[in-house]
């Protein structure tokens, strides 16, 4: 028999480096989950990320006890490494704020694929370059 679902929380966390503060603790703290348990096994799972931020799906069931699915960092976050800039721009139409190649894109496609809504990698491609061109970095062929 499978456990009664009580909730789903979804959160962006730096992986490996997640602490019991804000926004963990609270969104768990009421949910009655064990946040010490969870920030330690959330770690574990994610220490070779190494501070890059990542969305994290915890389904917490009635007797409190929990699970969770860690997925793909956003592509927002994979095309500011890529590019080595520290934020997009303001008014990408306008002002341009770095560059990434197109071997980068396919790179971020295939990392992000399977948490895109896209049946090839040729139609991920797309989806992380309209990212990118929302951010203000050109994508160079």
């Amino acid at each position: 028999m499978a456990k009664e679902i009580v909730t789903k929380i979804k959160l962006q966390a730096p992986g490996g480096k997640a602490t019991p503060a804000p926004p963990i603790g609270p969104a768990l703290g009421q949910n009655g989950v064990n946040i010490g348990q969870f920030v330690s096994q959330f770690n574990e799972r994610t220490r070779d990320l190494n501070g890059t931020t990542v969305p994290v799906v915890i389904t917490v069931y009635k007797d409190k006890s929990f699970t969770f699915e860690v997925k793909s960092p956003p592509a927002a976050v994979l095309l500011k490494q890529a590019a080595e800039i520290a934020k997009g721009s303001g008014v990408p139409n306008k002002e341009k704020v770095g560059t990434v190649s197109a071997e980068q894109v396919r790179k971020i496609a295939e990392t992000k694929f399977k948490d895109l809504n896209a049946y090839d990698l040729d139609q991920a491609e797309k989806i992380i370059r309209g990212t990118a061109r929302s951010m203000g970095v050109d994508v160079i062929d």
